[in-house]
């Protein structure tokens, strides 16, 4: 596996076709407040891709943002719905078509309430990763080898993740409830993004 940390954009055809597995990596968890500084991408190969953002950066971006704009291409992630914030907040992109593997995990996996990542990867994939990084400083001038490579394994073992947790669905008969949960995801970002991050508006409750 080889980690490419780029600046700014990503080199035009630095990904083959299919699928692509992204995450993001920013300052803190309010999208409005707590700028973009990363993002992680796989086709599912041997190599990732990190393409990081600098302080004051415009998010220009055009070949990234081809990429996550591109409809006939599925984006993998784990927990979607804040990826999906970062990236239409930041670059303007809504980057659909979605799968979700935490969302599928927690259709099929109802046996457990452990839905991160790394339960998910070491249960269905059989490997460990680790989290020590995740509250790292991700807007440091220079990022460690240990924040590059948590970076990268985030979007590493979507892929793998993706094909075991769609017959899984297929299997509890929930394939079309999933797709409609990830067909409403960029509606939920947008409402995160709008200031409903916390409450439920099809509630019958007023507040």
């Amino acid at each position: 596996m080889t980690v490419h940390l780029h600046e700014e954009d990503l080199p035009e055809g630095a990904l083959g076709p299919g699928p692509i597995a992204v995450d993001t990596e920013t300052m803190g968890l309010i999208t409005p407040r707590d700028r973009l500084c990363l993002v992680q991408l796989s086709d599912g190969g041997d190599d990732e891709h990190l393409v990081r953002f600098s302080p004051g950066s415009d998010y220009a971006a055009p070949n990234l943002k081809a990429v996550l704009g591109d409809p006939n291409r599925v984006k993998l992630y784990h927990f979607a719905r804040f990826d999906l914030a970062a990236v239409e907040y930041y670059l303007g992109i809504m980057a659909e078509p979605v799968f979700c593997t935490k969302i599928a995990s927690k259709l099929v996996r109802t046996y457990t309430d452990r839905h991160g990542l790394k339960d998910i990867v070491r249960e269905l994939l059989g490997k460990e990763i680790s989290k020590q990084q995740q509250s790292s400083d991700w807007g440091a001038p220079e990022l460690s080898n240990a924040q590059l490579e948590y970076a990268a394994s985030d979007v590493r073992y979507l892929h793998g993740l993706q094909e075991i947790l769609a017959v899984r669905l297929a299997r509890e008969n929930r394939t079309e409830l999933a797709q409609a949960c990830f067909d409403f995801l960029p509606a939920r970002a947008r409402l995160d993004i709008a200031g409903w991050p916390d409450h439920d508006i099809f509630s019958h409750l007023s507040a």
